[in-house]
This record gives structure tokens, C-alpha cells and sequence, in this order.
């Protein structure tokens, strides 16, 4: 959540500031060690009454505000509310049991999670992936910590988890404070792609706008099928408009533009579903065809698409150069993001020509507040490498490096140079900022997919263009909305005792 901060505010907030940012990462590790602390002998300073009301409060301004979410992150809204609001609860309720089940719950949660960044660093073996498989097992230990009873039977558990939250947040912005001071560019951005040579860069030059229809960003089955379908005009017109200022291109609505709006030029991102981009009807699976792949009736597999275009004629989208083609007994060897699965890869030209070839994106995410300059610079550097990686580099996760060199500094852009800490302030306070957070981190840590990139650049839709008291206004348009319900149901009321009992 710290590197989103970061990146959305940008480089040059951060080196005004970092001796603060410093400073408020050691007070929090600090204070979480002390609250830790406290913990271990029984005997609790800490104001469980002051923090479950807190608790509540955000819960419940959570559970008002989403309502304004959109897909996926009104459910998430949802589930993070009547969570933190049930956790209030279950505190400010004192039960002699509440502890124990709030212990049960917390281990749960971490166990899952060290689980699932154990498999996926032993499978996938992103870079880094050794630092990732030592936080997982760090996770399983704090799991087994509040599992088993010692050192308090379960009485600390509130205690404990607010401190484990405060030293890895205190940390985290304590390291990257000191890296933005000293690094020439944004800690929180991806590294820049090594150039693979000018026989690459000839290469992706010379991409042709034909493409195997069917064919997805990590398919392992692909579907060589051509359908036909007319290229979007909306998306046509849109690559053809000047870009215009980015403190400009900040928008007051929390919900992303739609795609009819023409007032501003807007960075697109498109994605292929995987049910969208079937074919032939898919069979439902829950989550897997939303995230992973989906399967139809004939045992196709779909892994969906993602690309990227912008109004300067940027067009981002990344296939493998040949098919991939592997049996299931190579699959785990597949998933690797090692050299060994690299295959060439290609660029397709443009929107009109792929969308012709194939069929027109599912879902269209519009990015206003972007800085066109960094997105070129950015592409400059990555279509030097034709590289196509199945969970390393892919559709996926080329488009959210793309979107993630974009929108760099754009709420320092949006708010103003004299903003201060105001900024750094309504961000942590931003709902998207949680959901954004959670899909980076499993993305990075697995593999980005179409899914995951549709709900992250939702997020980022959100959070690059953010309205003023959002939270006040979200909460009085609710209670509008209450009171012209309750308005309603009172006039159907008395018309019904009007018409009289036989009516």
C-alpha cells in the first residue's frame, strides 16, 4: 500500500518531504513494537474501547461509500466494511470468546496468505521470489502465533495484530523514504526494461497488425479461430485526439469515465475477458474464468487479453510471437517466469486492426489524469524487448507497467504543488487504495491476468482522479437517497389506506 502512495503522489512530493515520511514510518514502527509489547504480559494499556469505536466508524464509512464502487470493488467495499465492522463489534462486545475467535480469524487470514506466496514464489519464481517465499514464511509463523494460546490465552490478540500492522507499515515507509531522497527516479515505479538488442527492437518495430485470432496474452490452449467484427469507431476517434494538460485531465467522479465521454483525452485500457473473448460458450467457474482462464463447452481455454492505447497513438499490446503449445506435464515448468520460457514476442500496431481481426475488447478502463510524456519515455524502453514471458512479461503485466509509468506523480499533478500533507492524507483515506494494494501485491507475487488488471486500473481510474470530501459527499448522497426511499414507501403507504381494505 505504501508503494501505491508513493507512485501515485510521485518523485517530487517524495524529496520534499522524505525526512517526514521518515519520520512517520519510525513512530509507527516504534509504536507498534510498544503496543506489541504491552501485549506479551497480560496486562493491556492499549484502549481496545477507543480502537473498536474508531474501527466501527471506518467500517461503517466504508459500507456507506460502496454504493460509488464499480464491478468487483462494490463487493470488496462490501466484504472490507462488514468485516472491519463485525471485528468492532466483536470487540467492544468484551465476550470471553470474542478473543479466541479473532485470534482463529487473524491466523486464518495470514496462514492463506503465506500459503498462497509460498506456492506462488516455488511455481513461478518471479524475481525476488526468494525474499517472497521468506515473508511466507513469516506469515505461517505469525499464523501459528495467534493460533496457539501462550503468552495471554488469546487476550492480546487485538494488541498484537495493531502492532504487527504498525512495525511492517513504519518499516516499509521508512525504507522507501530513504530510497526516493536517494534515487534518481520513483522507488514505487517498475524498473525500466534492459535492451534486448537491435535485432528485438527491429522486430517489435516491424509488428504486423495481423493476429492469430483467439490467440490470449498466457494461453495455453489457444483457440485459432478468425471472427470477423467491425473496429470500434469510438476507439478510432480516441487515438486521433490531442492530449491535452494533465492537471486538466483530473476528473471529479469517483466511478470510472465512461466510454461515450469525449470532453478529455483519455489513456485506455482494453481487456479481453475470458469468458468475453470465448468463443463458444464458457462453463462456469467462479473466480477461475474471472482471474485465470476459462473453459468452454468444447474444452477450449481462454486466458483473456489486455492492451493499452493512449491519444498520442500509443498502442500497447503485447502477443507471443509463435503459439504456445504445451502439454499438461510441462505446465509447471511453464509457469516459471525463468529465462527457459522466454519466446519472441510482437506488438500489435493498433486498436482498429486488432480489434478487426479478433473481436472488440470486453471492458474499456479510461485513465484521464496520466503524463503522456512518461508513458512515451516508458515505451521507448520496453518495445526495445520482443521478449514474451507466460507469467513474467505478458499482455498483463506490460500494460500495467505501462499504466503504472503514466499515472506517476498524478495526484501531486491533481492536488498542487502547495498541497502538503493533505494529499498523502485523503490517499490513505481512499477506499481504492486498499483494493489496488491487494491486486498488486498478488499479481506481483503470481502472475498479472486480464482479471486482475481490470480491477487494477478500475482502482487507479479512481484514485488518479479523486473528488473533493468524498467521503461527506458519499455519505449525504446516501442519506438523500434514504430519505426520498423512505418519502416513497410512506405515499404507497397512505394511497393504500386510502383505497380502503378490499383495494
Amino acid at each position: 500500500m505504501v508503494r501505491l502512495v508513493l507512485l501515485l503522489l510521485g518523485v517530487d512530493y517524495l524529496r520534499k518531504r522524505w525526512l517526514g515520511l521518515l519520520a512517520v514510518g519510525a513512530v509507527w514502527a516504534v509504536a507498534g513494537a510498544a503496543i506489541f509489547v504491552d501485549a506479551l504480559d497480560g496486562v493491556l494499556y492499549f484502549p481496545l474501547g477507543v480502537f473498536a469505536f474508531l474501527l466501527l466508524l471506518e467500517g461503517l464509512a466504508t459500507l456507506v461509500s460502496a454504493h460509488s464502487g464499480v464491478g468487483g470493488h462494490r463487493v470488496l467495499r462490501y466484504v472490507k466494511g462488514a468485516a472491519v465492522v463485525l471485528t468492532s463489534i466483536i470487540v467492544m462486545a468484551r465476550h470471553p470468546q470474542g478473543n479466541f475467535v479473532l485470534s482463529m480469524i487473524f491466523g486464518t487470514l495470514f496462514l492463506i496468505d503465506g500459503i498462497l506466496q509460498a506456492i506462488a514464489a516455488h511455481v513461478v519464481r518471479y524475481p525476488r521470489w526468494r525474499l517472497g517465499m521468506a515473508e511466507a514464511v513469516c506469515e505461517i509463523l505469525i499464523a501459528i502465533f495467534f493460533y496457539q494460546p501462550y503468552p495471554t490465552h488469546y487476550a492480546g490478540t487485538v494488541p498484537y495484530f495493531v502492532g504487527l500492522f504498525l512495525i511492517f507499515g513504519g518499516l516499509h515507509m521508512a525504507v522507501l523514504a530513504v530510497r526516493a531522497h536517494t534515487l534518481p527516479a520513483n522507488p514505487a515505479l517498475p524498473r525500466q526494461i534492459p535492451d534486448a538488442g537491435t535485432g528485438a527492437a527491429a522486430a517489435a518495430m516491424a509488428t504486423s497488425a495481423t493476429t492469430t485470432a483467439g490467440t490470449t496474452a498466457a494461453t495455453t490452449t489457444a483457440t485459432t479461430s478468425t471472427t470477423a467484427a467491425p473496429a470500434a469507431a469510438a476507439a478510432a476517434e480516441t487515438a486521433q485526439r490531442p492530449a491535452g494538460s494533465p492537471a486538466a485531465q483530473a476528473r471529479a467522479d469517483q466511478e470510472p469515465p465512461a466510454a461515450d465521454e469525449d470532453k478529455h483525452p483519455a489513456l485506455i485500457v482494453h481487456v479481453w475477458t475470458p469468458t468475453g473473448s470465448s468463443k463458444a460458450p464458457t462453463q462456469r467457474q467462479p473466480i477461475v474464468d474471472r482471474y485465470i482462464a476459462a473453459v468452454d463447452v468444447n474444452g477450449v481455454i481462454s486466458t483473456g487479453h489486455a492492451a493499452l492505447e493512449s491519444p498520442e497513438g500509443i498502442y500497447i499490446s503485447l502477443y507471443p510471437g509463435v503459439e504456445i503449445d504445451r502439454s499438461p506435464d510441462d505446465m509447471r515448468k511453464a509457469l516459471r517466469a525463468t529465462a527457459e520460457n522466454d519466446v519472441p514476442g510482437r506488438f500489435l500496431v493498433d486498436y482498429p486492426g486488432e480489434a478487426s481481426e479478433w473481436c472488440p475488447s470486453t471492458v474499456r478502463v479510461q485513465i484521464r489524469n496520466y503524463d503522456p510524456d512518461k508513458l512515451r519515455q516508458h515505451w521507448e524502453q520496453s518495445r526495445r524487448n520482443n521478449i514474451y514471458n507466460l507469467t513474467h512479461r505478458n499482455c498483463s503485466s506490460t500494460v500495467a507497467q505501462a499504466l503504472e509509468a503514466s499515472i506517476d506523480g498524478a495526484l501531486g499533478r491533481a492536488y498542487g504543488p502547495e498541497s502538503g500533507w493533505r494529499a498523502f492524507l485523503r490517499v490513505l483515506a481512499t477506499p481504492e487504495l486498499w483494493v489496488a494494494a491487494q491486486v498488486r501485491r498478488r499479481a506481483t507475487t503470481m502472475a498479472w491476468t486480464p482479471g486482475l488488471i481490470l480491477d487494477y486500473s478500475r482502482a487507479m481510474s479512481l484514485l488518479t482522479s479523486p473528488r473533493s470530501v468524498s467521503w461527506w459527499r458519499t455519505a449525504r448522497m446516501s442519506a438523500i437517497r434514504i430519505r426520498a426511499r423512505r418519502r416513497k414507501w410512506r405515499r404507497l403507504d397512505e394511497r393504500k389506506n386510502s383505497a380502503g381494505p378490499g383495494a
